[in-house]
């Protein structure tokens, strides 16, 4: 994976800045702070700047998230796309069971740990669909993207000794 993403992020940086790319990354479903961080990295990007930029786009989405998601999902089972909402939805429940049992601090762990499917984008439709308050949903959110940052920047950057 590492390979794939740096051979990646050298093609693009010749076309767009390195900021942008690892912005561009964090913005992404499954990717997120956790592949733009590693790009970061890969890239030689400054470990503060590369933090900040990671932050403000992986959270970037979250709002919409939990603003629209049930009425775009809503408006989609309409469609030829009624399995993908059924299978996300699915998929959602199943994780807001860990979720409903510590409440916010459910939601806060469940994006803190950085793990396959386990971030902000998932974190934010599940509080939808679980009828979470937006403001909550958001601050919770926001600091699991934070200490999943964290943990992941030490890895990508070293600072663990690694």
């Amino acid at each position: 994976m590492e390979q794939t993403i740096q051979s990646l992020t050298q093609g693009l940086s010749s076309i767009f800045s390195t900021e942008f790319i690892v912005f561009f990354i964090s913005l992404l479903p499954i990717l997120e702070l956790r592949g733009g961080l590693i790009a970061a990295s890969l890239l030689g990007l400054n470990w503060k700047i590369a933090f900040v930029i990671c932050i403000l786009g992986n959270l970037l989405p979250v709002p919409l998230i939990l603003l629209f998601v049930k009425k775009i999902f809503s408006c989609l089972k309409n469609t030829r796309f009624v399995k993908l909402i059924r299978k996300l939805e699915d998929m959602a429940a199943k994780k807001s069971e860990k979720v409903l049992k510590y409440k916010k601090f459910g939601l806060f762990l469940f994006v803190a740990i950085p793990l396959p499917g386990t971030g902000a984008w998932t974190g934010a439709l599940i509080a939808s669909l679980i009828d979470m308050k937006i403001k909550d949903a958001f601050l919770w959110i926001a600091l699991g993207v934070i200490c999943a940052g964290l943990i992941v920047m030490g890895l990508s950057y070293g600072i663990f000794g690694f």
